[in-house]
């Protein structure tokens, strides 16, 4: 009989909830999530979901949940040019037409993960600080003096991960050049702002985004500008409202009437790095940006997470204690070139957006053709090709 697999998720956001979800509902594993946080919790701020991730939200009994927090875009979604001339269509759709394209608060979209959790398995209050392994069993201690043991431990604690280097010493982040000013306006202030679309004007060197999250309630923007000041990667730097402004002076009168109405902004300096070569040792395996953080010119980095786990899930409820570190492989193997090409993806994409091209019409003609990339993306169903992986385990 196959024994019960024991795993534990490091790292409470947007990724490692949705693994603890994922892994909660497979067959045969247990699992706790151990977050540094006091509580859990997000800042203010917007987050895309798309398809790919969408269709393992609902297998697992979210789809109505992201439906009622959520803001579905639809067939008006646009990207302009910086003084509003229409460019291309958004492609909201995987090739199905099946539209499941949300713009979610960050802070709804965790609390909703954390609220699915089972009773006990979410640990507040814990920040990992060390790490060691045998051949049976994974430790992890905290901070607080306390420490766990399980059969795996996944790494899901981000850019700044501190187990990402018992897997991996070598791996710096890379700074993009630019910064993202980034907030919510809420809905009654602009009442004017449509609801139901993603909207993104495109310039030389900057762009500005806006959509709709927590069921049109709010107006989530971001600001995508250059910057010679290399800062640390945080979510929650404060900016100044109006160089924000500035920056985008003269440009779709539309973006002025929004950025009127902001009064607290924060900077996110953009970082990415270079894929990783190993995401895996032993018991110790990473997930979301501990494995491949990302730039967010797709909008991919929760849906990858998200995807992350429902592989990772999906092929450890094949697994047993012993096949379990084969089992870790088997999920690298299948997620690591997927999330390069993802990652590789934003990069060129934000030089895209950015009009790197001094040809204006060929940077349009590319964001009309890239429609079909982002259906191929969102067409991904991760879940048949890690049940082949799990075959694969067994045979």
């Amino acid at each position: 009989m196959q024994s019960r697999l024991d795993v534990i998720v490091v790292g409470g956001g947007i990724g490692g909830l949705f693994a603890a979800n994922a892994l909660a509902a497979a067959s045969g594993l247990r699992v706790r999530i151990y977050e540094q946080a006091p509580a859990i919790g997000e800042i203010g701020a917007g987050v895309f979901l798309t398809p790919n991730s969408v269709r393992h939200l609902k297998r697992i009994g979210l789809e109505p949940a992201v439906q009622k927090w959520g803001a579905r875009v639809g067939g008006d979604s646009r990207y302009f040019r910086e003084d509003g001339t229409p460019i291309a269509p958004v492609q909201v759709t995987d090739s199905s037409g099946w539209n499941a394209t949300f713009g979610m608060h960050r802070a709804d979209l965790v609390q909703m993960l954390a609220d699915a959790l089972p009773v006990g398995a979410l640990h507040v209050g814990h920040r990992c600080t060390g790490f060691e392994q045998d051949a049976g069993k994974a430790r992890v201690s905290f901070a607080n003096g306390a420490s766990a043991e399980a059969d795996i431990v996944i790494a899901a604690d981000g850019i700044h991960s501190e187990l990402r280097r018992h897997v991996f010493a070598s791996s710096e982040p890379v700074f993009s050049g630019s910064v993202a000013y980034r907030g919510l306006v809420p809905h009654h202030r602009v009442p004017d702002w449509p609801t139901d679309r993603w909207q993104m004007w495109l310039g030389k060197g900057r762009h500005f985004l806006a959509f709709p999250v927590r069921a049109g309630e709010l107006i989530n923007y971001v600001g995508f500008v250059p910057t010679d000041e290399e800062m640390k990667e945080s979510w929650t730097a404060p900016g100044d409202p109006d160089v924000l402004r500035q920056t985008f002076a003269g440009w779709d009168p539309r973006i002025h009437e929004l950025l009127k109405e902001v009064q607290l902004t924060f900077r996110w300096a953009l970082y990415d790095r270079e894929p990783l070569p190993s995401w895996t040792r032993q018991r110790l395996s990473l997930l979301g940006d501990a494995a491949h953080p990302m730039l967010p010119h797709l909008g991919q980095g929760a849906n990858q997470s998200i995807e992350d786990g429902m592989a990772l899930a999906t092929i450890l409820a094949r697994a047993d204690r012993a096949s379990a570190p084969q089992a870790l492989l088997a999920y690298e193997r299948l997620r690591r070139d997927r999330v390069a090409q993802v990652q590789r993806g934003a990069r060129e994409n934000g030089l895209r957006y950015d009009s790197v091209h001094s040809d204006l019409g060929v940077r349009d003609a590319e964001i009309t053709a890239h429609a079909a990339f982002r259906r191929r993306l969102y067409d991904h169903d991760v879940v048949p090709y890690a049940q082949a992986a799990a075959a694969a385990l067994l045979a």
